[in-house]
């Protein structure tokens, strides 16, 4: 039979299971409540859209994309670096999707504008320093991975080689039965097994096949009013229509895959 002190015993035990469990449930509360509302500062300041980094503010005094490009690597696929092909000022977003026609993977520079917020927090909680340039995932890909390089810019927009070689060859570029623009391929000096394709733009009357084009500092064309034809999935990030120069890199013919 329990005893007086037993029963004392019991009781105190009891008191202390219950302290302990709300003890447990404030600690609980206390990280739910820091997650919470790192998540909404992160929604209240990162909602998707682009940020100042992705969209440059454009200087009053010089002509929209008529400048050359800043060095500045976007993407590597082995030891080939894509270098930027429009003037910084002039770049509206920049995104990846897959192509689906036997395009090599690229490898992009920078981190993604609109990662998930977990993946955001992930990366607050590290304390891992945020880097430029900003590029975005785009929807409505054609095939899987990030095979195309969407750089945003203008109609218009003045476009430089993205790297050192040799242009093997310029065609008409064809969308929905129509003639847009022109497909600029070029090799690259630094690895002559691949061709990089440049698409969505207007070629320049001086540039031929076998003409030489030096990185950044070429001009190959200007960008082409695609989005009257197409709509671009750029356009979801981008302050405009989304117009863009869209870069790929293919096995150059006879090369071993």
């Amino acid at each position: 039979m329990p005893t007086s002190r037993s029963r004392q015993a019991a009781r105190y035990r009891a008191r202390r299971r219950r302290s302990q469990q709300r003890a447990r449930a404030a600690a609980v509360l206390a990280v739910v409540g820091v997650l919470a509302a790192v998540v909404l500062a992160l929604t209240a300041f990162d909602s998707g859209s682009p940020s100042r980094s992705a969209v440059p503010a454009i200087a009053p005094t010089t002509p929209i994309g008529t400048e050359r490009p800043t060095p500045e690597v976007l993407a590597t696929v082995g030891n080939l670096r894509l270098q930027l092909p429009v003037a910084e000022s002039a770049v509206t977003a920049i995104g990846y999707h897959g192509g689906g026609d036997g395009a090599l993977e690229l490898d992009p520079v920078g981190r993604q504008g609109n990662e998930g917020l977990l993946l955001r927090l992930w990366h607050l909680i590290a304390g891992e320093p945020a880097a430029d340039p900003v590029w975005y995932q785009l929807s409505g890909a054609t095939g899987p991975g990030n095979t195309v390089l969407d750089v945003g810019a203008a109609t218009g927009t003045d476009v430089f080689a993205p790297v050192d070689g040799t242009v093997v060859d310029v065609a008409d570029d064809v969308l929905n039965g129509a003639v847009v623009g022109a497909r600029i391929d070029i090799r690259p000096t630094q690895a002559p097994a691949v061709v990089v394709s440049l698409r969505n733009l207007r070629p320049d009357p001086a540039l031929s096949v076998g003409s030489p084009v030096v990185a950044a500092r070429s001009k190959i064309g200007s960008v082409a009013d695609v989005a009257a034809v197409e709509r671009q999935a750029l356009a979801a990030y981008a302050r405009d229509d989304g117009n863009n120069v869209s870069l790929s890199v293919f096995p150059a013919a006879g090369s071993l895959p």
